[in-house]
């Protein structure tokens, strides 16, 4: 009896299951992928997709949200750094512990952060609108450029600002992925040895 209950749940679970998606075809991928920025030595020469996820989203998304978390994250890293080796402001956030400033921070600061960013997606999709690049390409006018320094550039030196980005963008990840996994490791170490304690 317990079988069968287990054999029919199972079965009304895959009803629930996402249907398959076709994949692209493997020769309009590569075509895809020929050209892109982004292959260098710390890349063996090739495209770097370990989990193939090329084959299932547009590789134009795929950069775009490539480069918006490297510059999160160029940004994260130095919010992370910046109280370690200047110190803390007046203010209610008094730890240079990232993690406990999240929770100190004043509401009404987040929801200042929060409609900054809005305000940031939304300058970044009325420039798209506006057949203007906000990832670098450089053919294309830039939709944020605060120094006026881009359309004074050519196409050599636009290229090479934009692949300092993406590296240094890439770079931030791997920093701030493990700045946060040190963190971790010490919180959960700290449970095992001091367990209901501090």
């Amino acid at each position: 009896m317990k079988i069968a209950c287990l054999l029919t749940a199972i079965a009304g679970a895959s009803a629930f299951a996402p249907a398959s998606q076709p994949t692209r075809a493997s020769s309009q991928l590569a075509a895809d992928l020929s050209g892109i920025r982004g292959v260098g030595p710390e890349t063996a020469g090739k495209i770097f997709d370990p989990l193939d996820l090329a084959q299932w989203a547009p590789i134009e998304h795929l950069r775009k949200a490539e480069l918006a978390n490297g510059r999160s994250a160029m940004l994260a890293t130095v919010g992370w750094l910046f109280p370690k080796l200047v110190g803390t402001f007046d203010g209610p956030v008094d730890t240079t512990d990232p993690v406990l400033a999240f929770s100190k921070a004043d509401p009404q600061w987040w929801a200042q952060f929060i409609i900054f960013c809005g305000t940031i997606e939304a300058v970044k999709y009325r420039a798209e609108v506006d057949g203007k690049s906000y990832t670098g390409e450089v053919d294309k006018e830039a939709a944020i450029d605060w120094a006026k320094q881009w359309g004074k550039m050519d196409a050599a030196k636009r290229e090479d600002i934009a692949m300092k980005e993406l590296k240094n963008g890439r770079l931030a990840m791997i920093g701030i992925a493990s700045f946060a996994a040190t963190v971790a490791k010490a919180r959960a170490i700290n449970v095992f040895e001091h367990p209901g304690g501090p």
